[in-house]
């Protein structure tokens, strides 16, 4: 089979797997088997004459062959679609960013760069999703977003190992902080510090897997008191505020705070730094790309501005 014969359905059943990081997951997103997905992209690489995927324990990775597939095969996706579009009269999306987002910067930078999009440049349309940092990357990788606003904690290494490295730039750099029931007292000052987290209860990640400590102070001399486990820092606030138990969160939820949680620095151990990253692949960006990282950039400096953290 020549390349040239290889069908859009495995293109877009490639880029899903790339995207989404495992067959399995590629299946459930295009509602197929994870059989035809396998089979698709056993066709797809027999075409190309090389493995174009790394199979790990881990799920998925572009090999040097894959990336370049993937260059092509993103172009070539996109161009049908805009291609469809106009054939049906729908109007052609120019000046469309496809941007991807960590949880907690979906509930202050996101909305104020949108905002200022609006107001600033209202024909452009953004379009994305929430992830977490590695499912953001895959999907940089896979040409499906254009940016992506990630999250790093020290040593701050670059977010995956892949060549070329990312095109990346801090947009924040701030210390975490911690979210107490008002009632707590813990409250009662203007910071904690962190001899007093001994034997307090936590609101943590989800139960399973990495995730389980997000929320628990890092660094702790002991075994952390999990009360609850959230994925969503609402509902981790929302338990914060019903007095269930404390958790970190950047420095810039504390305007997003609801009544009854106070956010507080922690003083008296090594400081615990988080950053704010914009990604996108190393490639000269669009003039659109390039608006969308402008309001990101300003609603960053915006949002880390001083003010009194919520009672």
């Amino acid at each position: 089979m020549d390349f040239r014969d290889v069908s859009l359905t495995a293109l877009r059943v490639f880029r899903a797997v790339a995207d989404q990081g495992t067959f399995t997951a590629a299946a459930a997103s295009l509602g197929y088997t994870q059989s035809a997905v396998s089979r698709q992209i056993a066709a797809i690489e027999r075409a190309a004459g090389a493995e174009l995927l790394e199979r790990r324990r881990d799920g998925v990775r572009l090999t040097p062959a894959g990336r370049v597939v993937m260059r092509r095969a993103t172009v070539v996706l996109d161009e049908i679609e805009a291609t469809a579009r106009e054939l049906s009269g729908l109007p052609e999306q120019a000046g469309t960013v496809r941007l991807g987002w960590f949880p907690s910067a979906g509930a202050v930078l996101l909305p104020r760069a949108l905002t200022a999009l609006r107001r600033t440049d209202p024909g452009l349309q953004v379009v994305g999703r929430e992830g977490s940092t590695p499912a953001l990357v895959r999907a940089l990788r896979a040409g499906s977003l254009d940016l992506a606003v990630l999250a790093s904690a020290p040593p701050f290494r670059p977010p995956d190992s892949e060549s070329p490295p990312l095109t990346l730039q801090t947009l924040t750099e701030r210390a975490l902080c911690l979210a107490v029931p008002a009632t707590h007292p813990l409250a009662r000052g203007d910071f904690v510090d962190v001899a007093d987290l001994r034997g307090q209860r936590w609101i943590a990640g989800s139960s399973t897997g990495e995730d389980r400590l997000m929320g628990v102070w890092p660094g702790l001399d002991e075994r952390p008191e999990i009360a609850h486990t959230a994925r969503d820092w609402l509902a981790k606030l929302q338990l914060v505020a019903a007095g269930c138990g404390l958790t970190t969160v950047p420095a810039m939820l504390a305007s997003a705070a609801p009544p009854g949680v106070r956010v507080l620095p922690v003083r008296g151990g090594p400081q615990e730094q988080r950053r704010l990253l914009l990604a996108r692949l190393p490639h000269p960006p669009t003039d659109p790309v390039v608006r969308v990282a402008t309001a990101l950039r300003a609603a960053a400096v915006d949002a880390s501005a001083p003010s009194s953290p919520p009672a």
